[in-house]
């Protein structure tokens, strides 16, 4: 039988552990029940480590990480559905996070329940009782936090399964979920030890230092904007949707100092860090190596790992099967005008935005606009190739110090109505790692309440981009569909090259960079920019001008040309311009027209100009949010069927504007 939270049974959970990480021992019971789980410490440690593999799944880092300023889908299926906020398209998506969750949360309070029926022998025994218990606690906290962050009220339960009268659950209030949550976790931090401890082995389970920041996080989120309705009536009254803060003003400023205080305590500590390089921190994850920055990640490590699917699906693109990784099968690109929200210099463009494509025989290919990659989960970044296509064994990041910093930035300005010198400490110190330590190039930190919110909601999208933070950021600010709608006007501005982007590169030429290998050393493929009056001076004939500005959905625009690299350091586009006296050396440069289609999966209507013979002009910007609409999409419906019609509790409880 169905029941509307969806969970194992006690009976299964010694069976069910899919495990993240090579050191879990299984039991070697093919059945137990809690009686016999909790009669030892390495068994109910066991079964807090079950609850890891439901705390992320594909959905949150692929259907829900697009539709954002950051990613978009490529595709024209359910998951293109998702990335344009066309929630009723949907027959069975969208139940997986809900599920999971839950899943997780009968883990937690399975633990919660029994922990302290354990008997510690010594001092040892109980700090690590009393350790497990954090983390169960932190575990729950979490998973409700996924929960209400995209659904508002959920049902809530805080005791196993196998203890309530009954299976049918309503929607609970989302600020009573979230305190509850916070409660949580102001506990977990009291049980858990430090991440210096050494307690656990990995930063893919909760220490005192990640169990702070999620605490801040949740803080943060209790705090913030959500579409919300009247609870009292069923059916629901859509004339009561509105977006907003809860009611209780101290609260809120309650929260925002709870968020500020975890932050600081991680600050404090010291044991956390930013990296040198960016793009190390995502190497790390590829390479399964730890690192002082990020301080929760979930582990995906082995041939039994949980199918989300990293560095799959929200990768950099790749044509076939290559020949060293195995398919690469990216279904989102990054969105073309983020690239431009960076300043130059700043060494977390190229990490985030990947300008190539890997081809079947390992070679490069440079990316136009609309086939710009999600670089962070790169598959030229492993050591070693995956189980499986789709299993890569690239851990996806939960929690990164970064993150603390720029809560912390924020919690301060909402307390003080504007930056403290904290508040702005913490902000400089993720923009002066962007540029490498040089403090003339982060430019003038906002001193006022309105910049300074702006300038953090800026920064968490070029540190945190694809991390599965944004939309429901964005929601928590209240901004969601305003700030969506005008990034879509900038699409159209780049199409056209109007505004900031008027000076865009139209052509880029590139020479042949060799073979993507394992723990490869490229970042990004250099590259010229060239000027309308550098194509000029090629002297093309009109064959080789119509190859490179025909935009179709087969073709976009690439030309082979040979230029000169002189002993001097330059490149000249044409033999004439060589100096006298400078020795140069022939070399093949592909000239790509930087507004064509998409660079390896060439669908039709994914450029991003409006150019004669393409079948559908411009729809993928025209399109691009379609289903959007404020007060309805900042929240997630309930799937009929795997949600409502299997839990009484829901009946006439679905969102109002559904």
């Amino acid at each position: 039988m169905k029941k509307s939270i969806y969970i194992i049974g006690i009976a299964a959970l010694a069976v069910a552990f899919a495990s993240c990480e090579d050191w879990l021992d299984m039991p070697s019971e093919s059945k137990a029940d809690s009686a016999s789980i909790f009669t030892t410490i390495s068994r109910a440690e066991m079964t807090v480590v079950g609850a890891y593999p439901s705390l992320f799944t594909q959905e949150l880092g692929y259907q829900l990480l697009m539709g954002t300023d950051e990613s978009s889908s490529t595709e024209t299926n359910s998951k293109y559905y998702v990335s344009n906020y066309d929630y009723t398209a949907l027959t069975s998506m969208l139940n997986g996070t809900y599920t999971g969750m839950y899943k997780a949360i009968e883990y937690a309070n399975v633990c919660i329940k029994n922990l302290p029926s354990l008997t510690a022998e010594n001092e040892s025994e109980e700090k690590k009782i009393n350790s497990l218990m954090g983390e169960a606690l932190a575990i729950r906290a979490y998973a409700y936090w996924n929960l209400v962050r995209f659904y508002g009220d959920v049902p809530y339960s805080d005791v196993p399964t196998a203890d309530l009268t009954t299976f049918s659950s309503s929607r609970v209030s989302r600020d009573t979920i979230w305190d509850r949550c916070v409660a949580d976790l102001q506990q977990a931090v009291e049980l858990l030890p430090w991440q210096s401890e050494n307690m656990v082995a990995t930063p893919e389970r909760f220490t005192k230092n990640a169990a702070y920041g999620i605490l801040a996080r949740v803080a943060l989120y209790a705090a913030g904007h959500s579409l919300r309705w009247d609870l009292s009536t069923t059916p629901y009254n859509a004339s009561t949707l509105k977006i907003a803060q809860r009611e209780d003003q101290a609260r809120i400023r309650e929260l925002y100092q709870i968020a500020a205080d975890a932050c600081k305590a991680v600050m404090d500590q010291g044991e956390n860090t930013l990296l040198s390089n960016y793009d190390q921190v995502f190497r790390d994850l590829c390479e399964q190596e730890y690192n002082n920055e990020t301080m929760l990640e979930y582990g995906t490590y082995g041939p039994n790992a949980p199918d989300v699917r990293t560095a799959y699906v929200n990768t950099i693109p790749t044509s076939g099967t290559p020949a060293t990784f195995g398919k690469g099968g990216a279904q989102m690109i990054s969105m073309p005008t983020f690239y431009f929200e960076f300043d130059e210099g700043d060494q977390r463009r190229d990490v985030s935005i990947c300008n190539y494509a890997i081809l079947g025989d390992d070679s490069y290919q440079m990316n136009t606009w609309i086939g710009h990659g999600v670089g962070k989960y790169r598959i030229n970044w492993l050591k070693e190739k995956g189980p499986s296509d789709a299993r890569k064994n690239v851990n996806f990041p939960l929690l990164r110090y970064a993150d603390v910093l720029l809560m912390y930035a924020e919690a301060l300005n909402e307390l003080h109505n504007g930056p403290t010198p904290e508040a702005a400490k913490a902000y400089e110190q993720v923009r002066l790692r962007a540029f490498k330590n040089d403090a003339a190039k982060i430019g003038t930190t906002p001193t006022a309440y309105q910049e300074f919110r702006d300038a953090i909601i800026q920064e968490r999208k070029l540190e945190l981009s694809n991390e599965s933070l944004r939309k429901s950021d964005l929601a928590r600010w209240g901004i969601l569909v305003d700030h969506l709608t005008a990034e879509k006007e900038k699409l159209y501005q780049l199409a056209g090259r109007e505004g900031r982007y008027a000076n865009v590169d139209v052509y880029w030429a590139y020479k042949d960079n060799g073979k993507a290998v394992f723990r490869d050393p490229t970042i990004a493929l250099p590259y010229i920019a060239m000027s309308d009056a550098d194509i000029a001076s090629l002297g093309l004939t009109a064959e080789e001008e119509t190859t490179l500005n025909t935009l179709n959905a087969s073709s976009r625009g690439v030309l082979e040309k040979t230029f000169y690299e002189g002993n001097d350091g330059n490149v000249y586009f044409t033999r004439a311009t060589v100096p006298a006296g400078v020795d140069v050396e022939e070399v093949t440069y592909t000239i790509l027209n930087m507004f064509g289609c998409h660079s390896v999966k060439q669908k039709g209507g994914l450029s991003i100009v409006d150019v004669e013979g393409l079948a559908s002009k411009n729809t993928w910007i025209t399109e691009m949010f379609y289903g959007m609409e404020k007060n309805k999409v900042e929240i997630l419906p309930f799937n009929t069927t795997s949600i409502i019609d299997v839990n009484p509790g829901l009946t006439d409880q679905q969102h109002p504007a559904y």
